[in-house]
Formats: structure tokens, C-alpha cells, sequence
């Protein structure tokens, strides 16, 4: 038993750890609710490093440095450069204005990286930055942005391992830039942009060509609008990033168009994306991500069109999915470890090879609700003229069981035998089919489109 003493100091010494835990909590919640820009950054990188001019590659010998007009010039100033070539790396660390006029060229001799922007409110423009390392481990790079509330444009990035790299910057502007990787395999290339850290950034009006992806990680509110992405591997990789958009962009014959994984809330508007091909092809991805509405997109000739695994994660989240066209895919719509929650209205299913599957054993998509969609293998009627099919559209697996549980059977889908086998199993069925889907009312007219691929 304790004694009365012991029993007064239990008390305060509880009342004492409440009151440090509720400090703490509220402590930690005005941080969250604090402007990131005005946050100290914390420095977690390697630096850079330093190679002499003989390790470079001799184009650069006799260039003049770069990196002197820079350190000649006032803080706030406007630098505009004598046309020609330079010799690299730059590093700019105070607010600045460079503008190339598209005639003044940075090279790094094939060495470290390019140009480094370790400042705030600063601006780049009409230059272009060429000849990096090739070495992952140090990340050489055309453009390390290390600031916040920078304006790149109208910049020719290439020969370059990584294109842009964005780490712990905010509300940078990046637009009518040129990007294309090193002259490497597909996996050796770097990122043409990289986001890690790095939140409310505008990405627009950018060709990015022949990289690896586009990547974007812990990174939060960024748009994406009005770019090319095209033959890479992922044109946008989001990974625990929430509450990015993806906006009328062009994204032709890579890998993965966009993929969501481990995100919440954001989405993809408008977007025209095609021939999304190959072992892993896919227009638009889900992996366990949640909130997210994928609208108005065209994605045309992908292996699969979309591809859901286990989303929406989230309890009582959603996967909105309202009026896109998916046609000429392999699959309009995989769906893995099926728990439903998806809402698809309005799209548009037509001359895909599978409209809707499932992929593992016990899923199935009818766990989602259908509404409105526009089916071209539809057969019913619309007697009454309302633009709604008389019936609901039912769709059925029947030899298709068959390859949404032994993917490697759909090499065969096509063939004869599978499809003498899927008539037979139609016409006379010796099995219990499964149920894929309801539409309860199914559009009879296709909407007409505005976007032209």
C-alpha cells in the first residue's frame, strides 16, 4: 500500500507526464500547420563532388567559367551572358535573374553536375545545360534546385543522367523545359524530374523525352499540367505523395502512364495517354492508394488501361473513376485483391480485347458500383429512347477464368481453341460463371469526345 505522500507525488507526476504529452502534441500540430518555405532545411546530402578540369571531358578545355559571371554579379541582379559556350558546374546561392536568351550553353564535361540552384526567388532561362556525370550514387544531375519559389523556363537539358532534382524545394515554377536522359538503357538512365520533399511545385508545358521516369515522393500539392512525356519507363511515379494533380498532359509510348501508390487524395484530369505497352503496360495504376479521382483521360492501346490493386486502402475512402474513354486496350480494367469502393460512371468501354478482369483467385469487380458507362458489346435495346439501355449490362467470365487466374494463359486468348472453348462454355454452360459486373443503366449512345489524340 502506498502511503498518502506516495500517493500525492504518483498524481503529480501523472499530471506532469499528461500535460508534457499534450505540450508535445500541440507543439507538433502548430509545426504542421507552419509555412514550410520559412522551415530550416535540413541538410541530409553528400556534397558534390569536385573534379578537376584534366578529368573532364577536353571539349571543355578553354571555355570560359560560368560559375565567374555569377560570382560578379549583384544579388537581385539580371545576368544576361555574352552568347556561347561555358564551362561547368555552377552554383548559384544567392537570389539571381540569368536569362541565355536560348543562345548560351553550360557543360559540365561529362563530370558531376551541371548547375546547382541553392537559393531562394531566384530565375533561369533560355539556357541550356549539358554533359553530367553518370554516376547514380552522387545523383549528377543538369539541375539540383535546393530553394524555393524559383522560376526555371524555356531550358534544353540533355546528355544529362538526371534531369531535374527537386529536394526539400517549394512553390518552384518549371515550364517549357526540354529533357532527355544519357544515351543508356532504359533502367540506367536517371529521372528526367525527381520531387522528394518538395511540395506545391507547378510542373507545365515540359517535353520530356527518352529518361527513365518522373518521380514524386513525400512530395504534396504539386501540379502537373500541359506536358509531354514520351518512350521512357513512368511518365509520372507517385509514392506517399497526397494531393497532386495531373492535368491535360500527353503521355505517349511509355511503360506506365501514371501510377498512384501509397497516395491519398489528387488526381488525374484530361489526360491523353497511349500506347502504354509491353510486359508491364499500363495507362493509369493504383497500389494501395486511396481518394483518388481519375477523370476525363483517354487512354488508348495499353496493355491494361487501369490497373487497381487494393484500392481505395483507406476505410470509407473511395477510387472515383467518371467519364474517360478507355478503348483498344488489352484490359480496359484490372482490378487485384478486390476489396470495392470504386465508383465509375459515364466512361467509355470500346474495342478492348477484355473490357474488365480481375487478376488472383476470389476477387471480382462487382464489389464496385457501375453506373452509366458506355459498353460496345452491350446487346440490349433502348426502346423507349432515353439514351439507357432497356436492360442492365451484365458482364460474365467464362473461359476467361481461365487466364485471370493462370495470367500466362493469356498468351493463348486469341487463339482458336480458347475461343471455340469460350463458345461452347457460353452456349452450353458446364460451369457456374462468374459475375464480373452490373451496370444497371448502361449508356446506349457513345458521348461524344472533345480530346484528339
Amino acid at each position: 500500500m502506498r502511503t498518502d505522500g506516495e500517493r500525492v507525488l504518483w498524481r503529480r507526476t501523472r499530471r506532469a507526464a499528461f500535460a508534457f504529452v499534450v505540450s508535445a502534441c500541440l507543439s507538433a500540430f502548430a509545426l504542421a500547420q507552419t509555412d514550410m518555405d520559412s522551415m530550416p532545411r535540413v541538410d541530409v546530402y553528400r556534397e558534390k563532388p569536385v573534379y578537376l578540369l584534366i578529368e573532364r571531358d577536353p571539349r571543355v578545355y578553354g571555355l570560359p567559367p560560368f560559375q565567374t559571371l555569377v560570382d560578379e554579379a549583384p544579388a537581385g541582379s539580371l545576368l544576361k551572358p555574352p552568347p556561347g559556350d561555358y564551362a561547368g558546374p555552377v552554383r548559384v546561392d544567392k537570389p539571381l535573374s540569368i536569362d541565355g536568351q536560348g543562345q548560351v550553353t553550360i557543360d559540365a564535361g561529362d563530370k558531376g553536375t551541371v548547375f546547382i540552384l541553392a537559393t531562394n526567388d531566384a530565375t533561369l532561362r533560355g539556357l541550356r545545360l549539358t554533359g553530367s556525370g553518370s554516376s547514380h550514387n552522387t545523383d549528377d544531375s543538369c539541375l539540383d534546385v535546393r530553394g524555393n519559389r524559383n522560376r526555371i523556363e524555356n531550358l534544353t537539358l540533355d546528355n544529362c543522367l538526371f534531369g531535374i532534382d527537386l529536394k526539400q524545394s517549394n512553390h518552384n515554377l518549371i515550364r517549357k523545359t526540354r529533357i532527355r536522359s544519357k544515351n543508356l538503357k532504359l533502367g540506367a538512365r536517371g529521372d528526367a524530374l525527381r520531387l522528394w520533399y518538395s511540395h506545391a511545385n507547378r510542373i507545365e508545358e515540359n517535353e520530356i523525352r527518352d529518361s527513365r521516369d518522373t518521380v514524386v515522393w513525400y512530395s504534396n500539392n504539386n501540379v502537373f499540367r500541359r506536358n509531354v512525356g514520351q518512350r521512357s519507363r513512368y511518365s509520372i511515379h507517385f509514392m506517399f505523395a497526397n494531393d497532386n494533380r495531373v492535368e491535360d498532359n500527353r503521355f505517349y509510348d511509355n511503360a506506365v502512364g501514371i501510377y498512384f501508390m501509397y497516395a491519398e487524395g489528387g488526381g488525374a484530369w484530361r489526360n491523353i495517354i497511349r500506347h502504354s505497352t509491353g510486359a508491364t503496360g499500363m495507362g493509369v495504376g493504383f497500389k494501395e492508394s486511396s481518394n483518388v479521382r481519375i477523370e476525363d483521360n483517354e487512354i488508348l492501346y495499353c496493355g491494361i488501361g487501369i490497373g487497381s490493386d487494393l484500392s481505395p486502402f483507406q476505410p470509407d475512402t473511395t477510387i472515383e473513376i467518371h467519364r474517360n474513354r478507355l478503348a483498344y486496350n488489352g484490359v480496359g480494367i484490372l482490378f487485384n485483391s478486390e476489396v470495392g469502393g470504386n465508383y465509375l460512371s459515364g466512361n467509355i468501354f470500346e474495342g478492348n480485347l477484355a473490357q474488365v478482369s480481375y487478376g488472383g483467385r476470389g476477387g471480382s469487380a462487382r464489389n464496385n458500383e457501375w453506373r452509366n458507362n458506355y459498353w460496345d458489346d452491350y446487346q440490349g435495346f433502348d426502346r423507349d429512347g432515353d439514351g439507357i439501355g432497356d436492360q442492365p449490362h451484365e458482364l460474365f467470365a467464362f473461359t476467361d477464368q481461365i487466364w485471370m487466374e493462370i495470367p500466362i494463359a493469356r498468351f493463348f486468348y486469341n487463339s482458336p481453341m480458347m475461343a471455340l472453348i469460350d463458345f461452347l462454355e457460353r452456349l452450353a454452360p458446364f460451369s457456374d460463371p462468374d459475375r464480373i459486373l452490373r451496370d444497371e443503366r448502361p449508356l446506349f449512345h457513345k458521348p461524344a469526345r472533345q480530346m484528339t489524340p
